[in-house]
């Protein structure tokens, strides 16, 4: 008696055809251990033999491999390879997956599948199915509804699976996240990679330790970011030499493919992410920085209100991080400088009516006009009584004559500064965490989350007080002569670098309406020269000699009515 096991499409044309299949791989979380996508491709080849069914080889080799895809987040039409098979439904016959749950966790999923195995008249096979058995499901017969309904039966077990999972793993996912120093697993904030626990910490599972390669990169963004550069220039110059966003950081570190979907547009994939201001200030201003556990943006506690850390190394320190913190905050009220326009007083150059900004006018070669600095109070959405405008080319060189002639000897420093520490920054966010809790006191029903509720406002409270307690640190300014004067700045410097210069001294240029006529020089009457910025000493010694240097400098006698102040006290001085 002949006692092998009877082919499943006994019967069917499929008993002597051989079936084009599509072999399907799909894994949740990979790592640098995992055997299963080998596992899982044994698996189909065997059932595959056994049923018929061909993968095809070399170049014509007819797979989908999804690794790190969720089956109960990504419906199987969403994954990056099957999605792709599965629009192309003539240039194959059968599916075929290792198990059930490397198909689908959601009855919805399964049955839009079967749908459209249904409708595609398509073969559908699982190598082990419930109790170990291969399952075939064949749709060609589309009048068969049999296939569909053992379908979905499966499918509600699979789901219940992926329920059953989900909530172990978001229950020892909540008792790791508040033990200190253990990392939960998965992609570590940016700076950070996984190390085994340390025999000292109890040597099970896994923290946090600092990844030399990011940290590289952390200091180059601080660096920079403290020689004056803006968020937007230290991402283009990262961008340019093509260093990884932190996104894409792991994706390099574990040997995937960067990029992905954006989270914005739907549909749109990106090969890679890129630095942008908005990535990098994130990343330093990230409490992750300090070692901190975060979770939905907030720091995770314990009883006492303390923040409970994830590494024995941080990357920085509370002083250094609030020391960033005050350099982004004084960038974002300034706006930052810009680098694409030649306008050399963009933030310097004002009307003295109205006050606002005046903006270059480029040239129009049409007409043989030269480049105007013109206040534009529409755009602001107010009117001017007596809006200014003056030539470009005059303004300009007013302005570099009257700067260099107080400033230029003065030699320039180089400033370290030492931190200090502040508590105030770190009390007034968890004020606010704690302002926001006591928002929510009296909604809760049971005890139980009363107790909760109680036990974070006294660990927040508690945190308060012992924050207030701390006594503040002033930092200390080292500062270096470099041997270097600002005129020997100004000559080395492009456009943008003398319009910090600018600004940094406090520099602003006041301009009146002029008198109609052909005026072939700028009417010096019409402007005035501040300067407001902190008050360098030897600029203060050399106010009064370039002023008695003035007339002998330029040859000529002092305008009427043009005026320079520098710092306060106001001084007035006659420019020319």
């Amino acid at each position: 008696m002949n006692s092998a096991p009877r082919n499943p499409l006994v019967g069917t044309v499929y008993e002597t055809e051989t079936l084009r299949g599509v072999r399907c791989v799909r894994l949740s979380v990979l790592t640098d251990e995992t055997t299963s996508p080998e596992r899982q491709r044994e698996a189909d080849d065997i059932v595959a033999a056994a049923l018929n069914i061909d993968f095809g080889e070399g170049d014509q080799l007819r797979e989908a491999v999804d690794l790190d895809v969720s089956a109960s987040k990504i419906s199987p039409f969403d994954r990056p390879a099957l999605g792709g098979w599965l629009s192309r439904p003539d240039e194959f016959d059968a599916l075929v997956w290792w198990r059930f749950d490397r198909a689908i966790r959601s009855m919805a999923d399964m049955h839009e599948l079967a749908k459209w195995a249904r409708e595609h008249r398509k073969v559908l096979v699982f190598a082990e199915g419930i109790g170990g058995g291969r399952l075939v499901f064949d749709f060609r017969n589309p009048m068969d509804p049999m296939g569909e309904l053992m379908m979905m039966m499966f499918a509600f077990s699979a789901q219940v699976e992926a329920q059953s999972i989900s909530d172990r793993v978001t229950g020892a996912m909540a008792a790791i996240r508040k033990m200190a120093l253990r990392w939960r697993g998965a992609r570590p904030p940016y700076g950070y990679m996984p190390a085994p626990m340390s025999k000292e910490h109890g040597g099970i599972g896994w923290t946090l330790a600092p990844d030399p390669d990011a940290v590289l990169i952390i200091e180059r963004i601080v660096r920079e970011l403290f020689e004056g550069k803006t968020v937007s220039a230290i991402a283009v110059g990262l961008n340019t030499e093509g260093v990884p966003s932190p996104r894409d950081h792991w994706a390099v570190k574990k040997g995937r493919k960067t990029g992905g979907k954006t989270g914005g547009v739907k549909g749109l994939v990106r090969d890679a992410f890129m630095w942008n201001p908005g990535v990098i200030t994130r990343m330093l201003r990230n409490e992750t920085l300090l070692g901190w556990k975060m979770h939905k943006g907030r720091p995770v506690r314990d009883a006492e209100g303390n923040p409970i850390t994830a590494t024995t190394q941080p990357i920085m320190t509370r002083e250094e991080f609030d020391r960033i913190g005050a350099v982004l905050d004084e960038r974002s009220i300034d706006n930052g400088d810009r680098k694409d326009t030649d306008a050399l007083l963009l933030r310097v150059i004002h009307c003295d009516s109205c006050g606002g900004r005046m903006y270059l006018n480029k040239q129009d070669s049409r007409n043989n006009q030269h480049p105007t600095y013109k206040c534009n109070p529409y755009s602001r959405g107010f009117k001017c009584e007596k809006s200014a405008h003056v030539r470009g080319d005059w303004a300009d060189e007013y302005v570099t004559v009257e700067f260099l002639r107080l400033m230029g000897p003065v030699e320039t420093t180089h400033v370290v500064t030492v931190p200090g520490y502040d508590p105030e920054p770190e009390l007034r966010a968890t004020l606010a965490e704690f302002a926001e809790h006591q928002e929510q006191k009296g909604r809760q029903k049971s005890r139980h989350a009363a107790a909760e509720w109680q036990k974070r406002a006294d660990a927040l409270d508690n945190r308060i007080a012992e924050l207030e307690t701390r006594e503040k640190r002033e930092p200390q300014r080292i500062v270096t002569p470099t041997g270097r004067t600002i005129r020997d700045e100004w000559e080395a410097a492009d456009t943008a670098g003398r319009r910090a210069l600018l600004v940094e001294a406090g520099v602003r240029l006041n301009v009146r309406r002029g008198t109609p006529g052909g005026w072939r020089k700028l009417d010096t009457r019409r402007v005035t020269f501040t300067m407001s910025g902190e008050p360098d000493p030897a600029a203060d010694a050399l106010a009064g000699e370039a002023s008695a240097l003035e007339a002998e400098t330029r040859g000529d006698e002092p305008t009427e009515g043009a005026s320079v102040r520098l710092v306060d006290p106001v001084r007035e001085l006659v420019a020319a």
